[in-house]
């Protein structure tokens, strides 16, 4: 059973993992635990229609006024919201300041279940290696992970379980793919064999996984924890993998080390930066076992073998060759 069919509050729940933490939520059976499905708080600034499973708050995370009382009577919160663009103002505004405001609610209303979402990319430049967490000294490069690292300082405060993915694939996912769908463009190879192991998730094993860390029969400690399938992907099975599905082109013959695919990308321009390239092109995997273990729930399968579920939303969004 799980703990309680008390509120849980949730913000970022129209956005692209937390739409999957919302439905892992609010499904019978999606968690497959039998317990009673909880009632879902939830704050936007845009709210949909005709969704009378969610009690949904029309406000802005960085209005102190939308977020007072956002709490009060709930037994757990989960803070998903997040800004990722180029705007440094707003991911001031947003990830760290609107995590201020949410967690101080969540003390406030004395909330007996904080849950944060963060990144790996807080660690920085790697490659990384079977890093656990703080393994390796947190090293931000972005305004974006810098400000969600930022964040982090509210939620360890307020004693939540912080999270922090590294890949995250499946329907809704604007970045990853079509990130991908670019670079196999502009660097027409396999790069340095393809031999990279990254730390990736499918977004509706990582919402289940949430799900479970909200409102789950087994209570996890406050802390950090990586959120990423346990088995590392190598870069070239996942390349493979979205060619089989016709997301992506077929793989090229050719195979560069990584000196020569950093010649080919600096000499074809585009919107994703060598240092995105290379978060793809070399290791970047994190022990991720640990909180799969404390919820009691199953990784499934594996994200390559999950990109069946969501190769029809790539294809309609990337076309058929990937090209965004």
């Amino acid at each position: 059973m799980r703990q309680s069919d008390g509120t849980v509050v949730l913000t970022g729940a129209t956005g692209f993992i937390g739409s999957h933490v919302l439905r892992a939520l609010v499904d019978p059976g999606e968690l497959g635990d039998g317990g009673p499905v909880p009632r879902v708080r939830a704050l936007a600034r845009s709210v949909p229609e005709g969704d009378g499973r969610v009690e949904w708050v029309r406000g802005d995370l960085t209005d102190p006024d939308a977020v007072r009382g956002l709490c009060e009577g709930a037994r757990t919160v989960v803070h998903l919201a997040s800004y990722v663009g180029g705007d440094e103002r707003r991911c001031e505004a947003v990830n760290v300041e609107g995590a201020r405001l949410v967690m101080e609610e969540a003390a406030r209303a004395g909330v007996g279940r904080v849950v944060h979402l963060s990144t790996a990319a807080v660690y920085g430049s790697g490659p990384h290696r079977g890093v656990a967490v703080d393994g390796v000294p947190a090293e931000p490069v972005s305004a974006v992970s810098r400000t969600r690292l930022a964040g982090e300082a509210y939620a360890r405060w307020a004693e939540a379980v912080v999270l922090r993915p590294g890949i995250v694939l499946g329907a809704g996912d604007r970045w990853v793919v079509p990130a991908l769908s670019e670079l196999v463009e502009r660097v027409p190879a396999e790069w340095d064999g393809g031999r990279a192991l990254l730390t990736v998730v499918d977004a509706a094993d990582l919402g289940r996984l949430i799900a479970a860390v909200a409102v789950g029969a087994r209570s996890v400690p406050p802390g950090v924890y990586h959120a990423g399938h346990p088995d590392p992907v190598r870069i070239g099975d996942l390349l493979a993998e979205l060619a089989a599905q016709g997301v992506l082109p077929p793989r090229p013959d050719a195979d560069w080390p990584l000196p020569v695919c950093l010649e080919r990308l600096r000499a074809v321009p585009g919107r994703v930066s060598e240092r995105q390239f290379t978060l793809a092109a070399e290791d970047h995997w994190y022990l991720a076992e640990e909180l799969w273990k404390l919820t009691g729930r199953p990784p499934g399968p594996g994200p390559l073998a999950r990109l069946v579920d969501s190769a029809a939303w790539y294809r309609a969004h990337l076309g058929s060759t990937g090209s965004a």
